[in-house]
């Protein structure tokens, strides 16, 4: 086997976690064909469209350990189809002659679109779990760190205090709408497949193909498009799209703390394991694993996404290419999605928070991070502009002969007209300079609690 990062014995769940693998590996895919077969026979044996106990024989025998793999691999190399080699062997295996009611009015597509709803329902269970449990640790964050000063930064250098309750909150409310972005996915995209040879049921005919439509989806607990969707793909699309804004949103997280556990910033680090991030040459070194990990996914995430919506673009009624597209992308977009999220998840459950560094890089720029606090304070007595160039040159003062910006604005008289020492001092506290931080992290908290 090759050593795709996807499928590799070196990469391991680096790349995909063991139970994703599993829901796509080969074995499970056939069994996911096999139970459509059967629910189709069993469907159509309540509706008297085929004997009844030919849905009982099918379904006994519609079990993924009859398969010939090999004899599957070559016939599906002719064919270009996994499944009429599927049904040739299942219908073998049938009881009584009842193989030959398989498959009965169907096309490949409608069992392969069937399968793949009934695979990516299980591979959003998944992955919702760990959104859960992402949700759940960076709520815990931000409640800890609500009023954690720590510097703020705009195009990389440091702007205004904020709170790492904040910060984290921020994230939250991301996570939080892909929550609700999934659940109204899961409105649109859980629906069956039955649409027969051209998506007109013909070969049923309306009454028949119509009744087997709606039975099939209950028995598999789907919805009855109103239409057949053979060649409108938006609600694959879609799924990939949300893989690929959640992936991205964890992206940003993870740049967030790679570039917070910086050697020169030190104020957050991703969980200590014994031998994790090491380096083979510099045993000092703690690479972030996990971030790039998820950084590099969510890259992979937005390009497995645009050949879905690439795939979009079929011709007529059944496409000519685009569809194995499709097959190609949504194992690997799963498979991805799932590192990403475990990666998350074991990142932010057992991140490393330091408020003494984030204490002393506040104050690396000697009290300059809250300039426009002193700004603010001075414009409604001299005005704005005028404050501001005053407090301007204060700074430039304060970095050349980098001196401390209190000793600047204690020396400077215009603005000892206005405050005296305790007054500079209470206002160049960054802790007194969070602004609605913390009250906005806890509106989002409480939002959260409501029912």
């Amino acid at each position: 086997m090759p050593a795709l990062v996807t499928n590799s014995k070196i990469w391991g769940e680096m790349f995909g976690t063991k139970e994703m693998h599993f829901l796509f590996s080969d074995e499970s895919t056939t069994q996911l064909y096999l139970d459509v077969e059967a629910a189709l026979a069993r469907s159509q044996s309540k509706l008297n469209i085929i004997p009844k106990e030919a849905g009982e024989k099918i379904t006994q025998a519609a079990k993924v350990d009859i398969i010939d793999w090999e004899k599957l691999e070559k016939r599906t190399s002719i064919v270009g189809y996994p499944i009429l080699p599927l049904v040739e062997q299942l219908s073998e295996k049938v009881e009584g002659n009842f193989g030959q009611f398989c498959h009965w009015g169907a096309t490949t597509q409608d069992i392969m679109d069937t399968a793949d709803i009934l695979q990516i329902r299980k591979g959003l269970e998944l992955l919702s779990k760990d959104l859960k449990s992402i949700s759940d640790a960076l709520e815990k964050i931000v409640e800890y760190h609500i009023k954690t000063p720590m510097a703020g930064r705009t195009h990389l250098q440091h702007a205004l205090p904020i709170s790492f309750g904040y910060k984290a909150s921020t994230w939250l409310s991301g996570i939080d709408r892909h929550h609700k972005r999934l659940e109204e996915i899961k409105k649109r995209i859980f629906n069956v497949s039955f649409f027969g040879a051209a998506g007109t049921l013909a070969s049923l005919g309306e009454d028949k193909g119509l009744k087997t439509q709606s039975t099939l989806a209950e028995e598999l607990d789907l919805n009855v498009p109103d239409v057949s969707w053979h060649s409108i793909r938006d609600n694959f699309c879609e799924v990939t799209g949300w893989l690929a804004i959640v992936a991205a949103s964890l992206g940003k997280i993870a740049y967030d703390v790679m570039l917070m556990m910086q050697t020169e910033t030190q104020e957050v680090a991703e969980p200590y394991l014994h031998g994790r991030g090491s380096s083979s040459t510099m045993p000092q070194k703690r690479n972030p694993i996990s971030s790039e990990i998820m950084l590099a996914c969510s890259k992979l995430l937005r390009e497995h996404h645009s050949s879905m919506l690439d795939a979009m673009v079929l011709d007529h009624e059944r496409a000519t290419g685009q569809w194995h597209v499709e097959w190609h992308v949504i194992p690997n977009a799963f498979l991805v999605a799932s590192s990403s999220f475990n990666s998350a998840k074991y990142l932010l459950e057992g991140l490393e928070v330091s408020p003494e560094k984030m204490k002393e890089n506040i104050y690396k720029t000697n009290g300059l991070i809250v300039a426009e606090s002193v700004m603010m304070a001075l414009a409604p007595k001299m005005g704005r502009q005028i404050a501001h160039d005053l407090v301007y040159d204060c700074c430039r003062e304060s970095i050349k002969n980098n001196i401390s910006f209190i000793d600047i604005l204690l020396k400077n008289k215009e603005i000892s007209k206005f405050f005296n020492e305790q007054d500079l001092l209470k206002m160049i506290d960054p802790s007194n300079y969070l602004g609605a931080a913390p009250t906005m992290a806890q509106r989002l908290l409480d939002k959260r609690k409501l029912p």
